[in-house]
């Protein structure tokens, strides 16, 4: 049988939007008892009560954030990388909903089935956004977990907003402490390098997603298999983003220093990065990561990838369980 195309598994992605909006509006028209067993709000629910759900939480400035809220338990939750969304997260979230954690994973504004917003997209405004999730989600002893640029949205919520709230931090491939060369960071990535995904992206974006998934997995080493299936998968999610959101996070995540967060931050953190990243080179985040933080732990991976939890979730995933149970 032939593979769809990716455009083919776009307009595939489409057909099923208005199948589940025409389904919406049937049960929106019966009577409001035919669910209310099945009902929860997430500012009343007690975790005992949660069953798998999804939804809209609307910020203070009228943006929509899609989450997933599946299980109960101690909550771990999921911070995407760019220009992805919560679907990066699919085994990890199956993999902990199995071992009896409740599991949350949120689309960033701009990104995914969030509001493609023009304003708001920083590092500043991504923390306070997740902040307003967690309290109607009433997250508390919760762990986070984030990816690449997620790493840096992690940990500016836990410095920023975490007190109380947060009992563990996972920083994988994380863009921290800042990606960008500075006069205080001279060993960091040139200025002129995100000026060129910046214009790649304005130029040809479905061009530019395509390809970027290569180096993202290391596809490009000597003896890798180019996995067809994970490149349209990341190609799909990046494209459901909108452009100017993730034009904006391009510098978002470079120029941003967490510096500060991370000699605030007062919670075990584990910091994990494979050494053949090509993505955030693991010599200008993760071993200066590890030296600002008062509870650090650095595991580094041979020849993994930025993208080993979807590459070598085999190897990745037992070791977040053990960190968190430890």
């Amino acid at each position: 049988m032939k593979e769809p195309t990716p455009i083919e598994a776009i307009e595939a992605s489409r057909r099923d939007v208005l199948l589940l909006a025409a389904s919406a509006t049937v049960f929106a028209a019966m009577p409001s008892t035919a669910f209310s067993a099945k009902r929860v709000s997430p500012m009343t629910a007690n975790q005992t009560e949660r069953n798998y759900t999804m939804g809209m939480l609307k910020t203070k400035d009228g943006t929509e954030i899609f989450y997933k809220d599946w299980g109960t338990g101690q909550p771990i939750v999921f911070h995407h990388g760019w220009p992805l969304s919560s679907d990066d997260w699919d085994t990890q979230m199956l993999f902990f909903l199995d071992k009896g954690y409740r599991v949350i994973a949120h689309d960033r504004r701009g990104h995914g089935r969030s509001t493609q917003t023009a304003t708001g997209n920083d590092m500043d405004t991504y923390a306070d956004d997740f902040a307003q999730l967690a309290k109607a989600l009433d997250l508390r002893d919760a762990i986070h977990v984030g990816h690449s640029t997620g790493g840096g949205e992690a940990a500016h919520y836990v410095a920023r907003h975490g007190k109380g709230r947060v009992a563990k931090l996972v920083l994988i491939g994380a863009v921290p402490p800042i990606l960008v060369k500075t006069a205080a960071n001279p060993n960091g990535t040139p200025l002129d390098v995100f000026d060129g995904m910046r214009h790649q992206l304005a130029a040809n974006r479905a061009d530019f997603y395509w390809n970027f998934p290569i180096p993202f997995y290391g596809f490009n080493r000597e003896g890798a298999t180019l996995s067809e299936p994970v490149r349209a998968n990341w190609w799909r999610q990046a494209m459901m983003g909108g452009a100017k959101a993730q034009y904006d996070c391009i510098k978002a995540f470079s120029e941003t220093d967490f510096t500060g967060d991370l000699k605030a931050i007062d919670v075990p953190t584990l910091v994990m990065h494979g050494d053949d990243d090509q993505i955030v080179p693991v010599a200008d985040s993760a071993l200066l990561t590890v030296k600002l933080l008062k509870h650090g732990t650095l595991k580094v991976y041979e020849d993994f990838p930025h993208g080993m939890c979807t590459t070598n979730a085999d190897v990745i995933n037992p070791d977040l369980l053990a960190f968190i149970r430890s």
